[in-house]
């Protein structure tokens, strides 16, 4: 497939602080996956949903690396892949729960440490994909990644 290279490849500290932010996100969604499987609530498919989320894990850490080194598509992927649809994913059902007239007071009064550890970390996770996002696109992030490029395989 060819891709590009950055003619000058220091990323400004808006796309290095995008790319750490994707980083807490993986974490905060690994730290999810263990709550989830080791709650026993994953059922018997807990094997197939582990390995379909340690691999969208591993392809938003190698996404998130190419965004780094300046790659425009890795950042239009993440922006829409993690920032709009994941997002999307994450905050749904809790939504839709909220909306049924279920009561968040309730909920956090009967919650145990397990849940409210849970749900600190969707926050940490929702908050570092939404400020990852605005970070690719602030203005020194933009400047960025319309610098000119040098045709090269990869």
């Amino acid at each position: 497939m060819l891709d590009t290279m950055r003619t000058d490849t220091r990323a400004p500290a808006a796309v290095g602080a995008a790319f750490v932010m994707w980083l807490v996100a993986v974490g905060a969604g690994v730290f999810e996956t263990i709550l989830v499987v080791a709650s026993g609530e994953a059922g018997g498919g807990a094997a197939v949903g582990v390995t379909v989320r340690v691999a969208v894990f591993l392809a938003a850490i190698l996404v998130a690396l190419r965004m780094r080194a300046g790659r425009r598509w890795a950042r239009l992927t993440l922006a829409v892949g993690l920032g709009v649809l994941g997002t999307l994913s994450l905050v749904v059902d809790p939504l839709l729960w909220l909306l049924d007239g279920n009561s968040l007071s309730a909920v956090l009064a009967e919650s145990g440490p397990a849940d409210l550890a849970f749900g600190t970390s969707r926050v940490l996770h929702v908050a570092a994909v939404l400020t990852a996002c605005v970070l690719m696109f602030l203005p020194s992030s933009n400047r960025y990644f319309r610098r000119p490029v040098a045709a090269l395989a990869t």
